[in-house]
């Protein structure tokens, strides 16, 4: 279409002239069509010698008395639009006048601040039309728009731009109308070419905008904090506007020198609209304009939108480099913001925060003012200060990003952190902060509810570790805020003093039950971060010649482990009560317990005379499960150095790992994994099956003493699940300790021994499987040996019960005559038929003997268990007939009353074990 545009003028004028003159006859829509279908007919160049010529008509349209047709003012607007963007403005005067009329097309009539209630299409028109004007604006005569009498047509201008932004709901105008404030400002950021702007003309165009802050500050804070369902484009320009206005009013090379120099006089009452930035307005001009920016960072921190955390980044680097020292009171909150961006999964948010931070760090260092370390340790021990508050007021979105914010400072410190927390008020501050923040919620019954029915010795020894237990915090839901404070504690372990960071949540941890359970959760994190685990490091941007490698040696770091499980497993803090004793019926046994030994209440589980709460049981479950977690983490940072350790901490985990509690249960299986892949042990069978011997050595010292080590047989029958055949000789004598200690205290400790045998046996089961079909199909040999022991058994009763009656005396004098040579008979066919038994049958039986008096015990809890561990004990003596069909006789007058006369629950195992 180029080559057919008219380059001549005055053929331009000639063509164009027609059309003109009949659109200042007749305003009507096809009129400003026809002129703006011919003005595309003419070059850039005869537009521009024509452009007052060709405005005439236009701007004749729009001052026509009367009301107008939208139709016919979108028209016209279209039409100067495409005259002003492909011309330039060189007349004041056609400025001045085309701004007003703009302005006045926006209006209503009778109030020239409100916005005219026209149509979407209409008002995007004439927006752009005086958006197209600021670009055209030839030379310096756009900034006599900023001149002292400008600023009522100007302020006008601004109100009304700002009453669209704020009050329209339609997307477009809205981001059309801060478009065209940013070109008003001179702070368009297009592709088009742009007027370049001088220090004169900066300090000019702050001078102005200070009179129009405080609104502008008003109007943009609302958009910004506005519907997030306005989009994110909107809310980009606002910050974008706002964030460049005060970049030009506040900008510190201007407030260096006082605004003195203005010419008065000829103002009139204009001069009162003048403000000048003396140092008393910029005081409490920052301090108001802190306020707003606190709203802004409130509101777009956490956005969802990624673009709009970005902005806030510009935001903060850009105010930070221009105005830092003219707006001191919001040198804190920006910093805090940028420093919230750290963490940010958006990669470029990331980048930009990046790039941002070194060049504040590095200005604040070669410019003389404070320490940018000084400025960041202020603003960490503020936040840790209100850190607690914060968590139980804002949002979850609010909650992350302050906790961002935290771990944001604790990244860019590096290695100061140390020199942070040698300051007891910063240690004591952060410290607290976490012990409030991480109280966890122990009120949920699910917590004691859940019980190993199905108990973790019931795990297949080749389990894979299962998920980690999720935890319930009283001050939020969320668990990116956990993983935030989980990163927290790490990044203070990785560049804090590891002696003291130990040394100090340990002291909270022994100073009461309340700090407990997190101080466990700190320590554990901490630990896990000094051995730069999980810990992501930037380059430090504070200490240059620093190393981001964790300066705790290897031996300080195993003896802080070493003191952290040592207070673990102390009898106080390991031997917590997880059930409640009064609903297992145990209540009276171990308070007889206690009376009976009084020397020794110091030792119990539970006091005589107090039953734990559910909120007890609860907590103290918890306290156990962070306990094993952080023995499982311990092993991980240490690596096959944790070895060494194995023999204080193995039994231990494994005393849990029987434990009723489910959670208790899964974390000690999690922590027995975790010391697994440490210490270089393909399962948890092969871990148990290497350290049997000191293991069974401390099962064998504990089974002696039940009063203070009650749970020596949750740990033998863990043992049992997780190895194989290759331990029973060694566990040979223990489960002779076992039976033993049964006999002796069957009365206390009978679940418990149950349980063990019950594991014991289905162990052997395991390890010894026994060809059933053989035991279906008895030889015909084997059935006529079974009718003549049973003929002979009812002769010997028969015998038996003459002989009680006094019949038969003489006979039987006779025949014990007969009674050595058969007896000899028998001693030497003795060896050849009865050799020693394998040892697997000589434990069954000896359960099989110990369980035949339990059957008639009191508790429905123990005759089940005991009916149970009966069935695993045929199931390994049915390959030997000759030892088990004894034990069966002896069984079967209990079991009788078990089929007869017994709970419902019983009857139908007791007919099981029958079949």
């Amino acid at each position: 279409m180029a080559e057919h545009q008219i380059e001549d003028p005055k053929i331009a004028f000639a063509y164009l002239r027609p059309s003109c003159v009949l659109l200042t006859k007749e305003p009507t829509v096809a009129n400003v069509e026809a002129v703006s279908g011919h003005l595309r007919s003419v070059s850039d160049g005869a537009l521009q010698q024509l452009q007052d010529y060709i405005l005439f008509p236009l701007r004749f349209v729009l001052k026509t008395p009367g009301s107008k047709r939208e139709g016919l003012v979108q028209a016209v607007m279209e039409a100067m639009t495409y005259v002003l963007e492909n011309t330039c403005v060189r007349s004041w005067d056609s400025l001045r006048d085309l701004f007003s009329e703009l302005c006045l097309c926006l209006c209503t009539p009778k109030d020239p601040g409100k916005p005219a209630k026209t149509s979407e299409e209409l008002k995007l028109a004439v927006l752009r039309c005086l958006e197209a004007l600021m670009h055209s604006a030839y030379g310096d005569i756009v900034f006599k728009l900023y001149e002292p009498s400008m600023l009522p047509g100007l302020g006008a201008a601004v109100s009304l731009l700002l009453a669209l932004a704020e009050h329209e709901k339609v997307r477009r105008v809205q981001s059309a109308s801060l478009k065209c404030l940013l070109a008003l400002f001179q702070q368009c950021d297009c592709e088009e070419e742009h007027i370049e702007i001088g220090r004169d003309e900066r300090d000019l165009l702050g001078r102005t905008l200070a009179t129009f802050l405080p609104g502008i500050s008003r109007a943009l804070s609302l958009v910004i904090s506005g519907d997030v369902r306005q989009g994110h484009a909107v809310t980009v320009k606002a910050m974008r506007v706002w964030y460049k206005v005060v970049g030009l009013v506040m900008a510190d090379e201007q407030l260096q020198k006082t605004d003195n120099d203005l010419a008065a006089g000829d103002l009139g009452r204009v001069e009162e609209l003048v403000v000048k930035r003396t140092p008393t307005w910029c005081k409490a001009t920052s301090q108001r304009l802190a306020l707003v920016l606190q709203k802004i960072i409130s509101c777009t921190s956490a956005h969802p939108h990624w673009r709009v955390r970005l902005e806030l980044v510009t935001l903060s680097h850009f105010l930070l480099t221009q105005c830092s020292q003219s707006v001191g009171e919001c040198v804190g909150p920006l910093l805090e913001a940028l420093v919230g961006a750290i963490n940010d999964e958006e990669p470029e948010v990331k980048r930009r925060c990046n790039v941002a931070l070194d060049e504040v760090a590095q200005m604040g260092q070669t410019d003389g003012k404070q320490d940018f370390t000084d400025i960041l340790s202020e603003n960490l021990h503020s936040l840790a200060s209100s850190l607690p508050r914060l968590m139980r007021t804002s949002d979850d979105q609010r909650k992350l990003f302050v906790l961002n914010v935290f771990l944001g400072y604790l990244k860019i410190l590096g290695p100061k952190v140390d020199a942070v927390l040698t300051s007891a008020v910063h240690l004591e501050r952060i410290s607290k902060a976490l012990m409030q923040v991480m109280e966890l919620d122990v009120t949920d019954v699910k917590i004691i509810e859940e019980r190993t029915l199905m108990s973790s010795t019931d795990l297949r020894p080749d389990l894979h570790q299962i998920p980690a237990q999720r935890k319930y915090f009283l001050y939020f839901t969320d668990d990116k805020i956990f993983s935030a404070l989980r990163k927290i504690c790490r990044v203070l372990g990785y560049y804090g003093n590891l002696y003291l960071l130990v040394d100090r949540f340990l002291e909270l941890y022994k100073e009461s039950s309340v700090y407990r359970k997190q101080a466990a959760l700190v320590l554990n994190e901490v630990v896990v971060g000094a051995a730069g685990i999980g810990v992501e490091t930037d380059g430090s941007r504070i200490d240059c010649s620093g190393t981001n490698q964790s300066r705790t040696s290897q031996e300080d770091f195993k003896s802080s482990i070493m003191s952290i499980i040592e207070e673990y497993i102390s009898l106080t803090n390991w031997h917590l009560p997880t059930v409640s004793e009064a609903l297992d019926g145990k209540l009276e046994s171990i308070t007889s317990l206690v009376s009976n030994n009084p020397e020794q209440n110091c030792l119990q589980l539970l006091p005589a005379s107090k039953t734990p709460t559910l909120h007890q049981l609860n907590s103290n479950i918890w306290q156990i499960c962070i306990q094993l977690e952080g023995i499982g983490g311990f092993s991980l940072a240490l690596g096959t150095d944790f070895r060494l350790l194995l023999m204080t901490t193995l039994y231990p985990v494994l005393e849990k790992a029987g434990d009723e509690s489910l959670l208790v249960s899964q974390a000690a299986f999690s922590a027995m994994c975790d010391l697994c892949k440490a210490c270089d042990y393909s399962s948890p069978k092969e871990l148990v099956i290497e350290n049997s011997d000191y293991l069974l050595n401390d099962v064998s010292l504990n089974l002696a003493r039940p009063s203070v080590h009650p749970h020596a047989p949750r740990v033998l029958a863990v043992m049992f699940t997780h190895s194989d055949a290759s331990l029973l000789p060694l566990v040979a004598d223990v489960v002779q300790d076992v039976l033993t200690a049964l006999d002796l205290s069957y009365d206390q400790r009978t679940p418990q021994f149950c349980s063990v045998l019950h594991s014991l046996m289905k162990a052997l089961v395991r390890w010894f499987p026994v060809n059933m079909e053989r035991q279906k199909t008895p030889s015909k040999e084997t059935q006529n040996k079974e009718c003549v022991n049973l003929r002979q058994f009812l002769l010997d009763y028969k015998k038996q019960k003459e002989l009680a009656e006094g019949i038969g005396v003489e006979e039987e004098d006779s025949e014990d005559l007969e009674v050595p040579p058969q007896t000899s008979d028998e001693d030497t066919d003795g060896p050849a038929e009865k050799k020693e038994l394998p040892l697997h049958i000589r434990i069954a039986r000896d359960v099989m003997e110990r369980c035949v008096h339990l059957l008639s015990d009191s508790s429905l809890r123990t005759r089940l268990k005991v009916l149970d561990v009966l069935e695993l004990c045929v199931c390994v003596l049915c390959e030997r007939e000759d030892e088990l069909l004894p034990m069966v006789h002896r069984c079967w007058p209990p079991l009788l009353q078990r089929l007869t006369n017994d709970d419902p629950l019983a009857v139908p195992r007791a007919f099981k074990l029958y079949k």
